[in-house]
């Protein structure tokens, strides 16, 4: 027996429905559109399923022994939100690993999916470099360009863990190509990354041990600058929040046993 699909009551399946200002008659998209839409656009945004519940709504800077910087963070956040795309300057999430720099990420983009029919796409920095290395294999059937080609024309891109991959000559001719891509297409990127944004060789270690490196030390100085025109700063502080729940769920844990 075939069953009919449910038909929209507000524009009877057509898609558009009726708006009257005053005398004024017109049509505009139904929400229903708008709802699919914003599915479709969430579906091809590749968010990962670790992160699919992540909104800015959810983003917790009221534990205990929170950091005001989370604060800030989040109020920056839902600033960026409300001022796309009248303002398309990106957006650089700088912080330890842990402290909600990929939450964030995820919450801005899905607040542009849905409420302002933004298509957006999610790739961990790690991932993509793979992706394109892969291309490379005469056994696997696409080219570097079609891999590329969605980095550099989604509306808004994220790209979690700048940084993560160790330096080559490759490696920063790669980020180059879709930093400088992005900015020239005037393309909004939503970057985080655990390094601190400071110069090569900016910050000395201890005595007799390694050095901690920077951002600049991880893409290079030249990248490094072309960040600072293309994204304003957002700097999340605190302590790792997956270790702390970690913790506390261990704690639980033996409590019940």
């Amino acid at each position: 027996m075939k069953v009919s699909a449910e038909v929209c009551p507000l524009c009877e399946g057509t898609g558009w429905k009726a708006v009257s200002k005053g005398v004024e008659r017109r049509v505009s998209r139904c929400d229903c559109q708008l709802r699919a839409r914003a599915q479709s656009l969430l579906e091809a945004g590749r968010i990962p399923k670790r992160y699919e519940h992540c909104e800015l709504t959810e983003f917790d800077t009221r534990f205990e022994g929170a950091h005001p910087a989370l604060e800030r963070a989040l109020l920056e956040a839902k600033a960026f939100v409300a001022s796309y795309p009248v303002e398309t300057t990106g957006v650089l999430l700088i912080g330890n690993i842990g402290v909600g720099k990929t939450h964030l990420a995820v919450g801005i983009m899905k607040e542009l999916i849905l409420n302002k029919g933004t298509a957006c796409l999610f790739y961990d920095y790690r991932e993509l470099l793979k992706e394109i290395q892969n291309s490379y294999n005469d056994s696997v059937k696409v080219t570097e360009l079609e891999v590329l080609r969605p980095v550099f024309e989604s509306e808004v891109l994220v790209l979690d863990e700048l940084g993560a991959v160790k330096p080559t000559e490759w490696v920063w001719d790669t980020v180059s190509l879709i930093l400088n891509t992005r900015y020239n297409n005037n393309r909004t990127t939503i970057i985080t990354t655990n390094f601190d944004d400071k110069p090569a060789g900016a910050v000395a270690g201890p005595r007799g041990a390694a050095r901690e490196e920077t951002l600049g030390d991880r893409i290079g100085e030249r990248m490094r600058s072309r960040l600072h025109e293309m994204c304003r700063t957002i700097k999340l502080e605190g302590s790792d929040f997956r270790q702390k729940f970690r913790s506390a769920s261990f704690r639980f844990r033996l409590q019940s046993a």
